[in-house]
């Protein structure tokens, strides 16, 4: 007896059914998956495949790089706030002193700031503009302009090139006056030019100066600015460009310079030192402008002028 009873037990585990905790798993393995998702998510498909390369692709392209921003500037007295005003250059806020004495250039200033709106109009005590013009005879007035927002130099040739243009470019080397900046801005967009570059050290900047120069061209013209100038040259001829540098003794006159009439970019280096040893090595083309009446140099707005007029006369 006690056999078949072992042997009942034996055959009573071996049957089948569903376990003790199971949950239910039977039950949903019946269940559906879902919709099928689309060819272009399910792994192995070929339109998966041509998804994944089209994301890859697009991860690699550049990103648009900018060539950073300048630092705040105040403008400080009547006469330099009135001028800044009426020629334009950018302004965030006026600051005018509590009780100060309300003449005609005061009233113009304040006059010109409402006109072109977008400034805000501060009001604080002497003490207060002392401190943030450190000292300086601010007259009551100071205003406030922001930072500039410089191109990366590989925007200009890129904008011209999305032109359907040959870019003209202007390169300075070693020029540290903005007004000499602000003329040459002026020149480049007067001759259809497509901007200017400047180094990030020991170079002028886009201050108040070189727009009030500018006379309003630099609101158009954009100027951007490398970190390294050389560096950015080379650049620029991988790209096609011909670099052309500015010396008292170039090898060829400006006005027989055949390559003036295709993508160029244009050096000129400061009025004393010319240019930089390694910008002259960098240059295609060392071009000599005459000067009959003996001047030993131009400065830097009129050089970039004299060249940039040749090649809008070649490219007319």
């Amino acid at each position: 007896m006690a056999g078949n009873s072992q042997r009942r037990n034996r055959r009573t585990s071996n049957k089948k059914g569903a376990q003790v905790g199971s949950g239910g798993q039977r039950r949903r393995s019946l269940e559906g998956k879902g919709p099928t998702p689309p060819a272009s998510m399910r792994k192995g498909h070929v339109k998966n495949r041509l998804a994944n390369a089209k994301a890859k692709q697009a991860a690699r392209r550049p990103v648009a790089r900018r060539g950073g921003k300048g630092t705040s500037e105040l403008v400080v007295g009547r006469n330099p706030v009135f001028e800044a005003l009426r020629d334009g250059v950018p302004a965030n806020t006026l600051y005018v002193q509590q009780f100060i004495d309300n003449d005609e250039r005061v009233r113009e200033a304040l006059q010109l700031a409402a006109d072109r709106g977008g400034i805000h109009l501060m009001e604080a005590p002497r003490a207060e503009l002392d401190r943030m013009t450190n000292h300086l005879n601010h007259q009551g007035l100071v205003l406030q302009v922001p930072p500039y927002e410089y191109a990366h130099p590989e925007d200009l040739a890129a904008a011209a090139f999305d032109e359907g243009e040959d870019p003209l470019i202007v390169a300075l080397d070693g020029v540290t006056d903005p007004r000499n900046l602000g003329a040459v801005v002026r020149s480049v967009s007067a001759f259809g030019g497509h901007g200017v570059v400047v180094p990030e050290r020991r170079a002028a900047g886009m201050t108040a100066g070189a727009w009030k120069t500018s006379a309003g061209t630099a609101a158009r013209t954009p100027v951007a600015r490398a970190t390294n100038l050389t560096r950015a040259l080379e650049a620029y001829k991988k790209a096609g460009l011909t670099v052309v540098g500015l010396a008292a003794d170039g090898d060829v006159e400006v006005q027989d310079l055949e390559a003036l009439e295709g993508p160029v970019v244009i050096v000129v280096g400061s009025e004393g030192k010319g240019l930089s040893r390694l910008v002259g090595e960098t240059c295609d083309y060392r071009v000599s402008i005459p000067m009959p009446g003996g001047a030993e140099s131009l400065n830097a707005g009129v050089a970039a002028g004299v060249v940039l007029w040749e090649a809008a006369r070649r490219r007319a």
